[in-house]
């Protein structure tokens, strides 16, 4: 009883960080699930991308509801991230996972991704304020709706990287999608990108979720703990945001993440070392010998 509080009680921290400030669960359940919990990176990364997918299908279904999703956009971006992650989980089945190296390389992807999350974190009122440089640099561009077919290529690649890392780390569906469709959509009202990016990222954390829960990579023990505290926390910290330090907030939580990046990277989960197989020799000389009467 005791362990499910504690998930329930992680559950409620993240999802209120969560409500008050807008950062992915993701960037905070995976490193907490390892960190503190010591679950076994492929298995907190599996059951993360479920959690994600699950506690981010409202939002979606609401952006949907008020028309802050433009289709296209959620299509050709699952059209690059969907077949790669995939092929992504692929590849980790079939040639890391029995591999000595498979736990490192899962670890220090993700410190590469909660790095580059902290520091888009910390910095997020400079990288707003270039963004919107940008914006009125193209005030007088085409409709952004109308370039989505022009601009479809760039939108597969940019799914393509997005499903390869967030099967490998569950981090960067959220924070990512977003500054690359305003890079390709600098025109694009804020609420649509948020509204296509949160769509596509409750698709491609799904699939890449299933991928990892084929191959035992999910623990519903666990999975549904975190849910029991994190749904309504959610609620309660979009409630009250508007009321809690923001700002201040963000910053911890960026600095937070980024070190946090910088201790996987650079200490990785390593496989324990397994000891040497026994030959047929010593075998035969343990079951021979006998003490001495």
């Amino acid at each position: 009883m005791m362990e499910a509080i504690q998930f329930i009680l992680a559950g409620v921290l993240v999802g209120f960080c969560v409500g008050i400030t807008g950062v992915g669960g993701g960037s905070l359940m995976t490193p907490m699930l390892i960190g503190i919990f010591k679950i076994e990176p492929h298995i907190a990364i599996g059951t993360d991308l479920i959690y994600a997918s699950i506690s981010k299908f409202c939002g979606s279904l609401v952006h949907a509801k008020k028309l802050n999703v433009v289709w296209s956009i959620v299509i050709w971006l699952s059209i690059g991230s969907i077949p790669a992650s995939f092929a992504t989980h692929w590849v980790l089945e079939h040639y890391l996972s029995q591999s000595t190296e498979y736990k490192s390389v899962l670890t220090m992807v993700l410190g590469f991704m909660l790095t580059l999350t902290g520091i888009s974190i910390i910095f997020r009122t400079q990288i707003e304020q270039f963004f919107n440089k940008l914006r009125k640099q193209h005030e007088n561009d085409i409709e952004p709706e109308n370039l989505v077919h022009q601009k479809k290529f760039f939108i597969v690649l940019m799914g393509l990287v997005l499903g390869i890392f967030v099967t490998l780390s569950s981090v960067g569906a959220g924070a990512f999608g977003v500054m690359a469709l305003i890079l390709l959509f600098p025109k694009m009202p804020m609420i649509r990108i948020i509204g296509s990016d949160v769509v596509h990222a409750v698709c491609l954390t799904f699939v890449a979720g299933l991928a990892h829960m084929s191959s035992g990579n999910v623990n519903f023990h666990i999975l549904g703990w975190l849910l029991v505290g994190s749904i309504p926390a959610i609620v309660v910290g979009t409630l009250i945001s508007s009321k809690m330090p923001e700002k201040l907030i963000r910053k911890i939580l960026g600095i937070t993440l980024f070190l946090l990046g910088l201790n996987f990277i650079l200490h990785p989960t390593k496989e324990k070392p397994k000891p040497p197989p026994q030959t047929a020799l010593q075998i035969q000389t343990q079951t021979t010998k006998s003490p001495l009467v």
